[in-house]
């Protein structure tokens, strides 16, 4: 919509918000079923890079729609017409060429006219194609590590078992190629786990916290005998959450006893109400502390770059998780000096 002048403005708030809102969005006329351009906003001029003048008065069709596509258009325009607004992704023409949009039919009665509409698009190139890249690195290299760590872990194991006894040196070397191998296949792991949990469109359910947790700790004890593993459970604790909750959890006592160089690391989990619409997870150690770094960029206040990252995919995992439930991931300091993280979640 073109410029207008403050006292305008004030008096037309609707066209005032059209014009500053950054989706593109067209005013049209259907004439003969034909939707007809009245008006534009700037960000339909930014994004399209058609200029107001030139449209106006034009089919919309004409312009933006790829004649391949235009039998998706008319219908798009029909359901306008009968008065259904109308929501779907499409690819329209722009000036540098095609690209993807979610696409809002919304019509709207005129005394004048019978049937006018809003056509809004909201450029989702760049978010397709990058979600798209990721799914095939996502996928490639989850494969890709999976099958080699298991050669990997395989002929390491042969190996080991072909060394005669004494040759320490050689021994330690294998050894410190199986541990690789095996963090690469946890990554691999939780790597799918994590895409399981970006790419769920169902809602959490709700789970009893207190069972899960406590299944967690009988595991890991069996896991890592020499750690002291102490567990604080109510009898009961229902919060938002569903199967990867375990997954997340798992993950943060992994991590505690993984990264403790203590001969007999410590390691206490508490399930706790902490609020009247709130429940935690704590997984305590007396580990040395994440670094600061690793920590900020979890949080969001630090770019993840080459210098600064995280050492594993554990914490994330935890960490949207807890957020897919509509919770948090949290840091605070152990009473032992290491690290309390803290799983945070909506009470069932």
């Amino acid at each position: 919509m073109e410029p207008r002048e403050p006292d305008a403005v004030a008096h037309d708030p609707y066209e005032h918000l059209i014009e500053h809102v950054q989706d593109a969005v067209v005013k049209f006329e259907l004439v003969d079923g034909e939707p007809i351009v009245r008006d534009v906003n700037r960000a339909f001029a930014d994004i399209f890079g058609y200029a107001t003048a030139a449209i106006c008065g034009d089919s919309l069709n004409d312009w933006i729609v790829p004649e391949w596509l235009l039998d998706e258009a008319e219908r798009l325009d029909e359901q306008t017409g009968t008065g259904e607004v109308n929501y779907q992704r499409v690819k329209r023409e722009t000036e540098t060429g095609l690209r993807e949009f979610l696409y809002r039919g919304i019509p709207y009665a005129r005394d004048d006219r019978p049937i006018d509409g809003f056509a809004v698009y909201t450029d989702i190139t760049d978010l397709v194609r990058q979600q798209h890249r990721l799914q095939v690195l996502n996928r490639v290299l989850r494969h890709n590590l999976r099958n080699e760590a298991n050669v990997i872990l395989g002929h390491t194991a042969r190996l080991l078992d072909q060394l005669p006894e004494g040759s320490g040196q050689t021994t330690g070397a294998a050894a410190t190629i199986e541990r690789a191998a095996d963090n690469l296949a946890s990554l691999s792991r939780e790597a799918g786990e994590i895409d399981a949990v970006l790419s769920a469109t169902d809602d959490a359910n709700v789970v009893d916290s207190v069972p899960l947790v406590h299944r967690i700790v009988d595991d890991h004890r069996k896991r890592a005998p020499s750690a002291t593993i102490a567990a604080e459970l109510p009898d009961q604790l229902r919060v938002r959450g569903n199967g990867h909750l375990s997954s997340a959890v798992n993950s943060l006592v992994e991590n505690a006893i993984e990264h403790n160089p203590a001969p007999e690391p410590f390691v206490r989990v508490s399930v706790l109400r902490f609020d009247p619409g709130w429940a935690e997870i704590r997984v305590e150690d007396d580990a040395p502390k994440i670094p600061a770094d690793e920590r900020d960029i979890l949080t969001g206040d630090l770019e993840a770059t080459q210098t600064h990252h995280g050492s594993g995919l554990g914490l994330w995992l935890a960490k949207w998780v807890a957020e897919s439930y509509g919770g948090e991931l949290l840091f605070d300091e152990s009473d032992r000096g290491g690290n309390s993280v803290r799983i945070r979640l909506p009470k069932a």
